[in-house]
């Protein structure tokens, strides 16, 4: 093969890779898009696309219809909201994590950051009796002190991914026992309520909520973009990036706690919301077949499972509306068995 029928094969990859991609993130656009028509439309009084359009539309058009309005904007349309903007968080910490351990099975939830968040906040609302936002800020203190212990156990000389898989899992194990103790010493009342933050769920969705996640993911999303510029040296090596002219330990603590922002403020907005992070890193990357980091596509999909997820919670058992938790965590599980019966056949997990 020459020289010019190399450089020709490489452009034909490169230019079917960056096709691919495109598609990819066009038709999980797509799917977002009419995922969140629908979450706008189903209820018990289901709103016609047209009067949904109108509704949207109305501060601009001045054409009010008090009943249908309230529904839209005032119900469904931050609930909306608030499932897309906490799902790209959960996703984006997700594939930080994976993609800086380099293993599938690196996602704040299954590390101990979750965990961390949920022990702090119980103990906010079983131990010093909080509720509301102060359990929130709780909950996301909890998460970066976990974070922070973490990384700090796992430091001998520079971070290694089987370190911190471990140390994290021993984390996780004991911010559970912190619970299950903190739940003996409560009341009836407080365990009800300390359970259902546990499980995850969208139905105190607010403005408070959606201002605070936005405002999160506008601080962190040019953070991330900076950062993960020193991702491709990095997955060559420590030696060889530190040889390319990567700063490899600042890149790596950087990414580390961007990611743990993301899963904190999502916690701390709806709850420990379980596998999304787990999910949307793996799936984005199948979907993508080796044609970019994934980290747009992850997002898109933490947001799609996120939304979906929520849709099927309120509308799968009638008169019944479960926490989302519930279904992302069904739907993660059988994901997690896939991934280790595939990884099992491949005889590795990747």
């Amino acid at each position: 093969m020459t020289t010019l029928d190399a450089a020709g094969t490489v452009r034909h990859i490169r230019h079917r890779l960056a096709t691919r991609r495109r598609l990819v993130t066009l038709g999980l656009l797509v799917l977002l898009v009419l995922a969140f028509a629908l979450a706008l439309y189903l209820g018990d009084y289901p709103v016609p696309p047209s009067e949904v359009l109108r509704s949207l539309l109305s501060p601009l058009t001045g054409l009010v219809d008090k009943g249908v309005d309230f529904i839209v904007l005032n119900v469904r349309l931050p609930r909306a909201t608030l499932a897309v903007l906490t799902g790209i968080s959960f996703a984006l910490s997700g594939i930080i994590f994976q993609t800086l351990l380099r293993n599938p099975l690196a996602s704040p939830d299954i590390i101990g950051i979750s965990h961390g968040a949920s022990a702090s906040a119980v103990f906010c609302i079983i131990a010093l009796g909080l509720s509301g936002i102060s359990v929130s800020l709780g909950a996301l203190l909890g998460a970066v002190l976990t974070a922070l212990v973490i990384y700090g156990l796992s430091w001998r000389g520079g971070v290694t991914a089987y370190r911190v898989v471990l140390i994290g899992i021993g984390m996780a194990a004991m911010m559970s026992a912190i619970i299950s103790y903190l739940f003996t010493r409560a009341r009836l009342f407080e365990v009800q309520q300390a359970l259902g933050w546990l499980i995850g769920s969208l139905n105190a969705s607010g403005s408070d909520d959606i201002i605070g996640m936005a405002i999160a993911l506008a601080l962190l999303l040019p953070l991330t973009a900076l950062l993960a510029r020193a991702l491709d040296a990095m997955q060559l090596g420590d030696d060889t990036a530190t040889a390319l002219g990567a700063r490899v330990e600042a890149v790596r603590l950087g990414l580390m706690l961007v990611g743990v922002a993301y899963a904190a403020f999502a916690t701390a907005a709806v709850g420990p919301v379980t596998f999304v992070a787990f999910v949307a890193g793996p799936i984005a990357r199948n979907l993508l077949a080796g044609s970019g980091k994934g980290f747009v596509q992850a997002a898109l999909v933490g947001a799609l499972v996120m939304l979906g997820s929520d849709l099927v919670a309120q509308h799968a058992l009638p008169a019944v509306q479960l926490p989302v938790g519930v279904v992302t965590g069904v739907f993660g599980a059988g994901f997690l068995l896939w991934l280790l019966v595939v990884s099992n056949r491949a005889g590795k997990v990747n």
